[in-house]
């Protein structure tokens, strides 16, 4: 017996280029081409319905292949296979939403002269990457009539931008001396919204008398160039109620003299949203009915109708009992369902591998990655997938010849984190987190390899065509 196959010892992807070299590199400009195009969990959303439809995708749930979005920000999506319902399906779920800058209801403000608008950061960030960098505003504006007004603003080479101005270290001795806590306060992550606001002399000579006026004055200038933008008037009163969104301004990137990895904002998780899309449009209508679920809110606890944590999953897939199986019992189904949680992990940082436990850590260009366990210190607010369905997914894999390897995110107490694979095994369904390893996860630019985005992609194909 030759001792060596005993043993466990994950292959870097890249062996995979002489294979599949070309069809990879296709693969990847179309995945970072869509990493630019969409920075917002609405704008992922219509993506994915547009190419959904596209490939015969129905919101008839009579359909043979249905999707189902929801209110903009979650989608559900189904082919159906030929085994029955009640025999479960195939799921992939991921999460479009990703770590940001909200503006508040009531963003605007003027100091000094300068018209700033206010923030409220949204998910797991470090303050200080979202400084003194072009932000590009994202989202909608809605009126009391209906009318819904799409927003992008810093995309385009002619577009203004925004940001954040950090506090020059000729000034920043005290804050040099303080904890990132205490250095990064979160009420300070204003914007720049504007400040050229022509008066003339007599203005300036009663500015004391019209100190609220002149303030005023600039936010409505403000405001008239914003008409001139979207043709129709647009008031304070329309930003209360708007979900307008700060994300890194511009296009990801390839890094590196070889370009073997990806640069771009938002890649947790809209790389897994990606690659399950891309799996699903693939597959045929063999075996299990093969699903995807696009969930919002992840980043801040699955909470609300749009997230994780809600019925909705529940619901689409009891649309699909009644039209498809009406026999079928929704909860046989959900006991029989078999899931993939996908999500990112953290790579191995070469500058902090200290942090990490080497055995137990995922790397860059390893393939996709299988974690176990989620949760932190203890597994507290973990899901754990079970041996004999791990030991299956590994089968597939093989049988499929996809690279993959296994971590923990960072050493015991070091590390740590949650994915919406938990809320999937509270419906019963057998889950396991599996998706590509990133650095710098949650920074405005994280980093994913080309090779790991193309063999996630292949991964869940395999699961699908399990």
């Amino acid at each position: 017996m030759n001792t060596d196959s005993l043993l466990y010892s994950p292959k870097s992807a890249w062996t995979k280029t002489t294979e599949y070299g070309r069809e990879q590199n296709i693969y990847v400009e179309k995945y970072r081409n869509f990493l630019t195009t969409c920075k917002t969990e609405r704008e992922t959303i219509d993506y994915v319905a547009k190419r959904l439809a596209e490939e015969g995708f129905s919101t008839d749930p009579t359909k043979d292949c249905v999707m189902m979005p929801f209110r903009g920000k979650a989608l559900f999506a189904a082919r159906r296979g030929t085994l029955p319902l009640s025999e479960g399906l195939h799921l992939i779920a991921a999460h479009a939403d990703s770590p940001r800058l909200d503006l508040k209801p009531r963003p605007f403000f003027e100091e000094n002269e300068v018209l700033l608008g206010k923030t409220h950061y949204y998910g797991g960030i470090r303050k200080y990457q979202w400084l003194s960098r072009p932000l590009a505003l994202h989202g909608v504006l809605v009126k009391e009539d209906g009318t819904k007004l799409t927003v992008s603003i810093g995309e385009n080479e002619s577009d203004p931008v925004f940001c954040v101005a950090d506090l020059l270290p000729h000034l920043a001795q005290k804050q040099a001396e303080q904890t990132i806590k205490e250095a990064f306060d979160g009420e300070k992550l204003a914007i720049l919204v504007g400040h050229a606001l022509p008066r003339d002399e007599e203005e300036q000579k009663e500015e004391s008398a019209a100190k609220q006026e002149a303030k005023d004055a600039l936010k409505k200038a403000v405001f008239g160039i914003l008409q001139s933008y979207f043709n129709v008037p647009v008031t304070e009163e329309d930003f209360i109620s708007a979900d307008l969104e700060l994300v890194p301004a511009g296009a990801a990137r390839y890094v590196g003299f070889d370009r073997s990895m990806i640069g771009g904002y938002g890649q947790d998780d809209r790389i897994c949203v990606f690659t399950a899309l891309s799996a699903l449009l693939q597959s045929d209508h063999l075996g299990h009915t093969k699903a995807v679920m696009f969930w919002d809110k992840e980043e801040i606890g699955s909470d609300g109708a749009t997230g994780a944590s809600s019925r909705f999953l529940e619901y689409c897939i009891g649309d699909l009992c009644a039209n498809w199986e009406p026999t079928a019992m929704l909860s046989h189904v959900l006991l029989r369902t078999e899931a993939l949680s996908a999500d990112v992990t953290a790579a191995i940082d070469p500058g902090y591998q200290e942090l990490h436990d080497a055995h137990n850590a995922a790397r860059l260009g390893y393939g996709p990655c299988f974690s176990k366990v989620t949760g932190s210190r203890g597994k507290y607010g973990a899901s754990e997938a079970d041996a004999e369905f791990f030991a299956e997914i590994r089968e597939s894999m093989h049988k499929n010849d996809v690279p993959w390897q296994v971590a923990e995110l960072g050493k015991v107490d070091l590390g740590g984190g949650g994915t919406v694979a938990l809320f999937l095994a509270s419906l019963g369904m057998q889950v396991i987190d599996l998706g590509p390893a990133l650095l710098a996860m949650h920074s405005p630019f994280e980093v994913s390899s080309c090779v790991d985005i193309y063999q996630t992609m292949r991964a869940y194909s395999a699961f699908f065509a399990r």
